[in-house]
């Protein structure tokens, strides 16, 4: 009986034993699935923490948290003296805000919609943009000008625009135009840091959609490089060049058209300005076929320039059909549902304009 106890008590002492040097299986970290909204409310906040000269001012940014909440809980934690809500004044504010870099802060102005940076353009242009060149680079002018640009949903013609075209025009001027989270946190901390006036054209339907953002794009530290554009999807097919929103539209054809045989290569600007041509061209070389997506208007468009450089370029020697475009409607936009639908580009659009490419 003793033996036997004994005996028991060893064994268990050799089960405990081997459950000490037992690991549990490890499975890999889940990704954290950050919305638009949030990545951009994080840059900003990480950057007004990082450097004092920061600052937010705009129409309902502080007590409010924002028109879209991107600014949710800012003016809390920084005051007013940082958070600065304004009257309904973009020129006004715009100018302050240009004065207030110009003085060697770095202010991000924040227009409820791009739409009504039309009241500041002159602000924009003239007074951000073309003072480094005119003061023979002696006087830097580090503002972000940022908010919703391009078509929303249900808010017709005057709400409608996207200015990436407009701004892109403008020498002075980087403008930049993210699609996901990784993107609108990156390059928006970017371009707080940088030395030159960015136009940061964001887009209110991409606000609540939340992506998984990675373990280096959590860090602080992480921004990314304005004017490189990234390649979202490897294809042999057809290069798809687009920016903003319709990146997602590009890699739905593109899963579509896989079904079918045909592999479209995906380009994310995230820049219009500087334009990152060079991976524009060596993908075309690869694919020898090209379709710009956007959703502006389609004359004097950034699908226009991307097509006229690309023609200009040794990429057009690689060409095997012409390059297309798929834009917006060349009307103002309309109010009714069906019609707004027709008036931006949908993903049939798309598929039928890769098939015309390349002739299937």
């Amino acid at each position: 009986m003793a033996a036997s106890l004994r005996c028991f008590l060893r064994s268990g002492k050799d089960v405990v034993s081997a459950l000490g040097r037992r690991e549990f299986h490890r499975s890999a970290p889940v990704a954290v699935q950050v919305t638009v909204r949030d990545a951009l409310n994080q840059a900003m906040d990480e950057e007004l923490e990082r450097d004092e000269k920061v600052f937010l001012l705009g129409e309902e940014v502080a007590q409010y948290d924002g028109a879209y909440k991107v600014s949710r809980g800012l003016w809390k934690k920084y005051g007013d003296k940082r958070i600065i809500d304004t009257p309904i004044t973009e020129m006004g504010f715009a100018g302050i805000a240009v004065g207030a870099a110009m003085a060697g802060l770095r202010p991000i102005c924040e227009f409820m919609t791009f739409n009504f940076s039309m009241q500041a353009i002159d602000q924009v242009i003239n007074s951000a943009a073309k003072t480094y060149y005119m003061s023979a680079g002696q006087q830097s002018v580090p503002i972000v000008f940022r908010g919703p640009n391009g078509a929303s949903a249900g808010v017709a013609a005057q709400h409608s625009q996207c200015f990436a075209a407009w701004y892109g025009h403008c020498p002075g001027l980087k403008v930049v135009s993210p699609w996901n989270s990784e993107d609108a946190k990156g390059l928006l901390k970017a371009a707080i840091r940088d030395d030159n006036p960015v136009v940061f054209l964001e887009n209110e339907l991409m606000y609540g959609v939340p992506f998984e953002m990675s373990e280096e794009a959590q860090s602080k530290d992480f921004t990314i490089p304005i004017g490189k554009a990234k390649v979202e999807r490897q294809g042999t097919h057809v290069t798809l060049v687009t920016h903003s929103r319709y990146v997602g539209h590009c890699l739905d054809a593109a899963v579509v058209l896989s079904k079918e045989g045909i592999e479209c290569e995906v380009i994310n600007l995230r820049t219009i300005r500087p334009l990152d041509v060079d991976t524009i061209e060596a993908s075309v070389m690869k694919t020898n076929h090209l379709v710009t997506v956007e959703g502006g208007w389609p004359q004097f468009g950034v699908g226009a320039e991307i097509c006229a450089r690309v023609m200009e370029g040794p990429a057009f020697n690689y060409l095997d059909a012409p390059a297309t475009r798929v834009t917006g409607v060349d009307i103002p936009m309309p109010y009714a549902k069906i019609l707004e639908d027709n008036s931006v580009p949908q993903i049939k659009d798309i598929i039928l304009s890769i098939k015309k490419t390349l002739n299937v």
